[in-house]
């Protein structure tokens, strides 16, 4: 079994972890904070980063239009506004989108001559500022790969972003700023970070650090899952849990990259507004029923499964059930779909590759009115 695995980011973890370590972002004299409308105030995030930077010193700009599903055009005009304040380094505070977009915004600020959608031309990108990124939410790990989903714009459609250069330089995690999440942020990320797990130990493409990463980080969502599902709130000590299993959810990603309830996932999300984690979440009964038709699929799920205490219809019954998408699509709707993420190279990235004629059929078992 292969060995190989790449992580240059450095995480610091722990509550206050932003403060007690300020020292790490005397990166430069000027950056750009990449965020969002709200979650970043909310959270207390963005007055920890502030306040860091102040005390340091260095002068920064708040850009923060950054909405769900980034568009590229967005994170192309940070970019140039990153440009203009002669901005040193990148920090990303929020979710998945906002740290998505800090990636971009960084590659944009350093490679001025490329138009929006020559970012995807990655091997003719000179290095990108630095990076650091603050989750507000447990679920993308972003903070931890290169990766960037972009919206491109007019057309309904994501493209990944991804460079050597883009790995962040320092990611935070501080559970703190998850502690007034509500519920259904807090199930759908856990959603997204459980998907992340079981696709990439389920990748050919899986090493034995990846591989524990996964049933690490799935182990602790698949017991966090029974307390988010009471009426009580979510303890602090399970929010920490939830935070650190979706950074070594994103390390086993960085690897192995994701499965097919990714991209039939994408479609839910921009056509019928369901959060990321729940639409990914939808499918994985349909995932853990190709997995379990070759017997080299069927046994690693199993042993996935035995590893985090469940069974693979255990685990097909609940995540499709916590999701709770209720959708129903026409057929025209449905060939549309297939035809938006025909592409997508997530359909192979399985140990039993899903049929390409089995697309269609999912989104119609599932959805079909």
């Amino acid at each position: 079994m292969d060995m190989n695995f790449f992580m240059p980011t450095k995480i610091v973890s722990g509550v206050g972890s932003v403060k007690s370590n300020a020292e790490l972002f005397n990166l430069g004299d000027s950056c750009i904070i990449v965020t969002g409308a709200s979650s970043a105030i909310k959270s207390g995030a963005l007055d920890d980063v502030i306040e860091v930077l102040e005390n340091l010193n260095i002068e920064y700009v708040v850009f923060d239009r950054i909405r769900e599903n980034p568009l590229m055009s967005t994170c192309f005009d940070g970019g140039q506004i990153a440009a203009a304040q002669k901005a040193d380094f990148v920090i990303g505070i929020g979710g998945g989108s906002p740290m998505d977009a800090a990636k971009a915004v960084a590659a944009y600020a350093a490679n001025l001559n490329i138009s929006p959608d020559g970012l995807f031309d990655s091997e003719k990108l000179k290095l990108s500022l630095p990076i650091i990124e603050i989750p507000t939410t447990s679920g993308t790990g972003s903070e931890v790969n290169p990766y960037s989903i972009l919206s491109l714009d007019g057309k309904d459609l994501k493209k990944t972003f991804n460079s050597i250069y883009s790995y962040p330089k320092y990611a935070f995690l501080d559970p703190k700023y998850t502690y007034d999440l509500p519920k259904s942020v807090t199930l759908s990320t856990a959603l997204d970070a459980f998907c992340h797990c079981i696709e990439s130990y389920n990748s050919p493409k899986f090493t034995v650090i990846s591989e524990q990463c996964a049933l690490f980080g799935a182990k602790k969502i698949w017991r966090a899952l029974d307390e988010i599902e009471k009426d009580a709130p979510v303890s602090e000590k399970t929010r920490e849990r939830l935070m650190n299993a979706a950074c070594v959810g994103g390390m086993a990603i960085n690897t192995t990259g994701t499965g097919f309830p990714h991209p039939m996932g994408y479609n839910l999300t921009f056509y019928a507004n369901i959060p990321h984690g729940r639409a990914c979440g939808a499918f994985i009964g349909k995932y853990i029923e190709n997995a379990m038709t070759a017997d080299e699929s069927a046994k690693r799920i199993t042993k996935f499964a035995l590893r985090i205490g469940a069974t693979p219809e255990e685990i097909a019954y609940k995540i499709p059930k916590l999701a709770n998408v209720d959708v129903r699509l026409d057929g025209e709707t449905v060939e549309m779909f297939c035809e938006k993420i025909s592409g997508a190279r997530n359909f192979e990235n399985s140990i039993n590759p899903l049929p390409r004629n089995r697309i269609k059929e999912i989104y119609e078992e599932l959805f079909l009115r």
